[in-house]
């Protein structure tokens, strides 16, 4: 009997355990990271308002920037477990894709791309 008594403890102990989680946010010249506890089960979201990182840096939506848990994409909904650390990501710039596909044309107009591959000129085919 004592065994099943010591199982319902120790669901109660976990409804109520702490996580350690960071919380990290950076701009090219300024970063933070926060270290906190929190209680277990807590959210991304949960976890990044009790932060108040969105007090420091006040640019912070959560409806626009994306977040991740150790460099992995991730849902605000989604819980966060013992020495996670999240992280809120700033809004693209430039589309990566779109950047390459530049990149890639202006090495053909200039001569250092195959213009049919793309991809370098062949020495050998370069004179025919």
């Amino acid at each position: 009997m004592s065994d099943s008594n010591d199982g319902l403890m120790g669901n109660d102990e976990k409804l109520s355990e702490q996580v350690q989680i960071e919380v990290v946010y950076g701009l090219p010249h300024r970063q933070k990271i926060l270290t906190l506890s929190v209680d277990s089960p807590c959210t991304i979201e949960s976890a990044i308002e009790q932060s108040g990182i969105s007090d420091i840096f006040t640019e912070i939506d959560l409806t626009v920037n994306k977040v991740g848990i150790w460099n992995r994409t991730a849902k605000l909904t989604d819980v966060v477990n013992d020495l996670d650390r999240i992280e809120i990501y700033r809004p693209l710039i430039a589309d990566p894709k779109e950047v390459r596909k530049r990149r890639a044309d202006k090495a053909k107009e200039e001569g250092r791309a195959d213009k049919v591959t793309g991809g370098r000129v062949n020495p050998l085919r370069a004179n025919s």
